[in-house]
């Protein structure tokens, strides 16, 4: 018998997107519903004479909606010491997600997922600055398939339409539009609504070949902190996030960072991130989606920034290993499509228009 599709995919993410090493920890975080792609995944550590690591809550670990309702403050703005050790130690890291009910978080107030966010940025801090390999992923749920508007035999088929994909193609030709916009000193996004300007001078961008998220399929940039200037509008697709849906968010960048904004409905949560610190007014991320597996927009952020022909501004913490300095809590990714009227120019020059690429 042939490799099954969850065989195909589990070997991507131990294999291809981590390739582990005997003798790692190997941290996997995730939840119940994504047994039978945890299982696949664990027994192929074993074979590499790695360790895996379970660590299963109804949430993502090292957030528990439970405990993180009726903690007190100073406890929940930390990781225990004993999340702490595990964060230090392990070798690599793997978050499944597979919720049963994706709003989880909702029942916390901003306060309460402002100080969650902020312990779990310790947890992070390394896969951020890609100290450690690591790679995201999702198992089919009920609860994602509904909330792109599909069965879940859908989803399923959309989602290894976007991981099973020729990588070493794709990334080739993300390569070759990534040396044009590493050569840019200044990057325009323009559309109905948005005029931006940003800076990339001296930040090389990072390839998305699917190594760390699976489905990849972008290449990324930390902008200068102190170069976005204009105004973008987010109208295409609502933004979902902790279980939280904004649409229609407009943002007024000054000096690199946020000093109007707006949002059609759910104001209150995009007020919520924007004060989280002092870095989630300032932009962490610019990327570039190029997965041609992914044509639809599904209310799921990491299938829906690696959309051919969109772009997508993530504000607060940038990774470092591409030159960013902006340290926040928050790292929220807002989707803009280009694929109707929309522009992006390096440095004067047209490189991108509706989507299609100009070089």
């Amino acid at each position: 018998m042939g490799e099954t599709r969850l065989e195909a995919y589990a070997r991507l993410l131990v294999e291809y997107c981590l390739d582990v090493q005997p003798g790692w920890q190997v941290l996997i975080r995730t939840q119940p519903e994504s047994r039978p792609l945890l299982e696949e995944v664990v027994r192929r550590i074993g074979r590499r004479g790695a360790y895996a690591v379970v660590r299963l809550g109804f949430t993502l670990w090292p957030i528990d909606v439970a405990w993180a309702s009726e903690a007190p403050a100073e406890l929940l703005g930390t990781l225990p010491e004993i999340d702490r050790f595990a964060s230090d130690e392990m070798d690599a890291r793997i978050t499944i997600d597979a919720p049963e009910n994706t709003r989880g978080l909702v029942e916390l107030d901003p306060e309460r997922r402002a100080l969650a966010a902020t312990a779990t940025a310790y947890f992070m801090r390394r896969t951020m600055a890609h100290e450690i390999p690591w790679v995201s992923c999702q198992y089919p749920t009920n609860a994602l398939a509904q909330d792109a508007g599909l069965t879940r035999r859908q989803f399923e088929q959309l989602m290894y339409d976007a991981v099973l994909v020729d990588w070493t193609d794709l990334k080739a030709t993300m390569r070759r539009y990534a040396d044009r916009l590493d050569a840019a000193e200044e990057l325009r996004i323009v559309a109905a609504g948005t005029d931006l300007t940003l800076s990339l001078a001296g930040r090389p961008g990072d390839i998305d070949g699917g190594e760390s998220n699976m489905p990849g399929g972008e290449f990324f940039y930390a902008p200068v902190e102190d170069s976005a200037e204009g105004v973008v509008e987010f109208s295409e697709f609502p933004s979902v996030s902790e279980g939280l849906e904004v649409t229609g968010v407009r943002l007024v960048f000054e000096g690199g960072q946020v000093v109007d904004a707006s949002a059609a409905s759910g104001e209150e949560y995009l007020f919520s991130n924007l004060d989280t610190d002092e870095g989630a007014r300032r932009l962490g991320e610019l990327g570039i989606g190029c997965n041609p597996g992914i044509t639809r927009h599904m209310r799921n952020t990491l299938f829906d920034e690696k959309m051919a022909g969109t772009v997508h501004l993530a504000l607060g913490a940038s990774y470092t290993h591409i030159g960013g300095t902006n340290a926040s809590g928050l790292h929220w990714d807002l989707v803009k499509d280009l694929r109707s009227g929309g522009e992006l120019w390096c440095d004067g020059e047209l490189v991108q228009q509706n989507g299609e690429w100009k070089l």
